[in-house]
This record gives structure tokens, C-alpha cells and sequence, in this order.
């Protein structure tokens, strides 16, 4: 199947385009841009995907996830790292994994001290009040993902078409090596209305709106050995984090 290019859209158009569409994707220089970091410092962290632990919660028996995840909250221009948490969705968002506390390995302290981390989170979460008017308390929960080829297949969302719950996801491409696939499928949630595109171009981002739109990746196939995808997602709540007592 042929791979459609994402449309890359100008920095300046962000705020109109979330509003109308609750999606946009931005190249790697826009990124660098408005995280006010440059693309040596955005690529200083694309190493940490390497000898990450398997995710071990996986219902479909696979060995093709590997993955990290830390929480923070950012609030009044402040961020600041939370103890470490499980992972938590509700069944309502996550039909698969949901309904379970799932405990990962934290990500390194050499990735958290690395000068575009708190860029990346603190642009995210100064974009997210800009979009909803407010100063918010976001919190903030930070996935690296591997998705590999060892079994044939790999796949970025085993649960299907999904919202996450939260305000706002952010899903960084980081790398892309071997492999054919992985498709990104973005659907209005209330109509019709959806694109799909390959996000190739390392460190791109894909910011949506998570109560207006349903997102997906296909599976990824090996091109030749040792074929995965790391992607960094990041997801923005107002106010709490997920909580399965709630």
C-alpha cells in the first residue's frame, strides 16, 4: 500500500488548526522550534530507546513492546518529576489494557537531565493552556515505546482505534529502522471525518485533541533484521491523573 507523506503544517497555524480539526503534525524543525531547543539536543535523546525493558502486561502474549514510563505535573510554569506510579486506564478507553494497575520501569535519570526533556514536557504543557484559555494543573505521563519485529509483526496499539481519557496526547516519531508500516490513522470522534499518513521524519509530532479524535497505528513488518519503531508519546490531563478509585 502506498505511504501517504503527513501534511505538515506551519508552527504559527497551531492554534486555529487544533481548534478546527483537534489535530496537527509538525515536522522536525517546527518541534525543534517551538520547544526552543535545537535538533542536536532533540536527537541527544533517541539513544535511551535502546535496551529498554519488555512490557510485560502485554494480553496478546507478544514480545514486540519494550517500554518506559514516568509521570510529572506542571503547574503555575513549574515542572516537577512525580513519584514513580502505575499506569492506569479506565475499560472505557482501553478495552484490552484497561482496568489494570500497570507498573513499568521508570525512564532514566540521564534521559530526564537531558536539556530537551523539560522542554519537550514544559512547550506541551504551556501549548495545552493556550489552548483551553487557563493556567491548569497538567498531569503528565511520559511513554517510550519500542515496537520491534520479533515476532513478525509489531503493534503499536494492540487495543485498536482508541481515546487515552486524558486532554491531549503528543506521540514523537524518534526512529524508524527496517521496517514498512505503521501507518497513523486519525478519526473525528463524533463523524465521518479521517486521515492516515506515515510519520517517517525523526522527531515529528503528532499533537491531538483526545476528547475530539480516535487515533490508531497499524502494525509494523520487519524490512530486514532488527526492524522497530520508537515513538515517544506523552499525554496531558487537567487537574488528576487517571485514577482507578475515581
Amino acid at each position: 500500500m502506498h505511504e501517504l507523506t503527513p501534511h505538515y503544517a506551519p508552527l504559527a497555524n497551531l492554534p486555529d488548526q487544533m481548534a478546527q480539526q483537534a489535530f496537527i503534525v509538525l515536522d522536525a524543525a517546527s518541534v525543534a522550534q517551538w520547544a526552543a531547543c535545537s535538533m542536536d539536543e532533540l536527537n541527544a535523546l533517541s539513544a535511551d530507546w535502546n535496551d529498554m525493558p519488555h512490557d510485560q502486561h502485554l494480553k496478546d502474549g507478544g514480545r514486540y513492546r519494550r517500554r518506559r514510563h514516568s509521570s510529572f505535573v506542571h503547574e503555575s510554569g513549574t515542572l516537577a518529576q512525580v513519584p514513580h506510579r502505575a499506569h492506569w486506564q479506565s475499560l472505557d478507553y482501553n478495552a484490552l489494557h484497561g482496568g489494570m494497575a500497570r507498573w513499568f520501569e521508570p525512564i532514566l535519570d540521564r534521559t530526564l537531565y537531558q536539556p530537551a526533556w523539560p522542554k519537550i514536557l514544559s512547550a506541551l504543557a504551556t501549548t495545552a493552556n493556550q489552548l483551553r484559555g487557563m493556567d491548569t494543573r497538567w498531569c503528565i505521563e511520559a511513554h517510550q515505546f519500542r515496537i520491534d519485529t520479533t515476532d513478525g509483526i509489531g503493534r503499536p496499539t494492540p487495543e485498536g482505534a482508541h481515546r487515552d481519557g486524558v486532554d491531549f496526547v503528543a506521540v514523537f516519531v524518534v526512529h524508524r529502522e527496517s521496517i514498512k508500516g505503521g501507518e497513523t490513522r486519525v478519526f473525528d470522534a463524533h463523524g465521518p471525518r479521517g486521515e492516515r499518513f506515515t510519520m517517517k521524519q525523526a522527531w515529528s509530532l503528532l499533537l491531538l485533541d483526545d476528547a475530539r479524535v480516535i487515533h490508531e497505528s497499524t502494525p509494523v513488518q520487519p524490512l530486514g533484521a532488527q526492524g522497530h519503531r520508537d515513538t515517544l508519546v506523552v499525554t496531558l490531563r487537567a487537574n488528576h491523573f487517571q485514577d482507578p478509585s475515581a
